[in-house]
């Protein structure tokens, strides 16, 4: 399956996107708009809402806690943990 998120973060681009699902509410709402942009691991703090990949899904979700051998930690914002993950792709720099 293509992700065309992945694929544009990959190129470098920054973009406008949404995504359904009520995980990340009052923060980011169901089909909010906002804009995702490039980052590396390196450059992620605690708080920041990232487009990654945890156990084979992807997410916009928070960054919980960071471990130099285990990556992030991300979770929703109601207090669900996905997991620890090395692969984040974008950050959030912008709700519309």
């Amino acid at each position: 399956m293509r992700n065309y998120k992945l694929e544009r973060l990959q190129n470098g681009e920054t973009f406008e996107t949404s995504e359904k699902g009520n995980s990340m509410t009052p923060i980011l709402k169901s089909r909010q708009k906002h804009l995702l942009a490039p980052i590396t691991l390196d450059k992620v703090a605690v708080g920041d809402v990232v487009y990654c990949k945890v156990k084979g899904n992807f997410y916009t979700h928070l960054v919980k806690a960071i471990n130099d051998k285990r990556g992030v930690q991300i979770g929703n914002n109601h207090g669900h943990i996905n997991g620890w993950t090395k692969q984040v792709y974008g950050k959030v720099i912008k709700f519309l």
